[in-house]
């Protein structure tokens, strides 16, 4: 089961990822400076990605809001990745010394002119 599925938005692809405040718990810890970087492996290609997420406070409120950024705009550009695409991350399990988390790309097909996704 994904961690979170996201259908990407123009500002997901020109400057970083904002992920649901709810599956924050599902990755490693922050650290003191609210920023955490983790490895997530590509069910594509096997690549090995390196992600930092970091939290920033949502405006009028402390409630915190997650996002990638480093890292992110490199997977973008090899990906190609285009507005309307969707990411899904997965937990790997409980590998211990591995990569605990996968990603992989989702691109809509056009079936009468709705976009589906094939899974």
């Amino acid at each position: 089961m994904a961690i979170f599925l996201k259908n990407l938005k123009k500002t997901d692809l020109e400057k970083r990822l904002t992920i649901p405040s709810k599956s924050l718990h599902c990755f490693p810890p922050l650290s003191d400076k609210h920023t955490v970087d983790f490895a997530v492996k590509d069910e594509e290609s096997g690549h090995v990605w390196r992600f930092r997420i970091y939290t920033r406070k949502k405006r009028n409120n402390n409630i915190l809001k997650p996002v990638l950024s480093k890292g992110w705009r490199e997977f973008v550009c090899s990906k190609q990745l285009r507005v309307g695409d969707r990411v899904a991350f997965y937990s790997a399990g409980e590998q211990v010394g591995a990569v605990k988390y996968r990603v992989k790309v989702e691109r809509p097909l056009k079936i009468f002119g709705a976009s589906v996704f094939p899974s």
